[in-house]
């Protein structure tokens, strides 16, 4: 049984839940290898989604259609999603083959297949 507590401070509620211990060591994140990858004037990054009215509409579109999706991970609802004169590229990792495939199909559904550059690694639990 959990034991859950509320205290109100003035206008704020602050809540306690129970901290479950963890038998494993805690393994720190690594995506090294991705960081260096992205240090590379060649690979885009989010600072070059395009600004027009067109690219910003289309990644809005792909982002809402993700995160609303509820059987994706969070690292799918999370990719990067980088859109220049209406091709979309798509980074960072996701947990499936089958996620990756998703993601693409559905940008593809908005831009058309030939304008999506796919560039997302699967990285399972570990």
């Amino acid at each position: 049984m959990y034991n859950f507590t509320a205290v109100i401070f003035t206008s704020f509620l602050i809540c306690s839940a129970p901290v479950l211990a963890s038998s494993a060591p805690p393994v720190a994140p690594d995506n090294s290898k991705m960081n260096q990858r992205d240090t590379n004037s060649d690979e885009l990054t989010a600072a070059q989604q395009g600004n027009t009215q067109s690219d910003v509409e289309i990644s809005r579109k792909l982002r809402k259609e993700l995160v609303k999706d509820k059987r994706l991970s969070v690292y799918a609802h999370n990719v990067k999603i980088i859109t220049q004169d209406g091709v979309i590229t798509l980074k960072g990792p996701v947990r499936t083959e089958a996620e990756k495939a998703l993601i693409e199909a559905r940008a593809g559904k908005i831009v058309g297949c030939r304008h999506v550059e796919n560039e997302m690694d699967v990285s399972p639990k570990l």
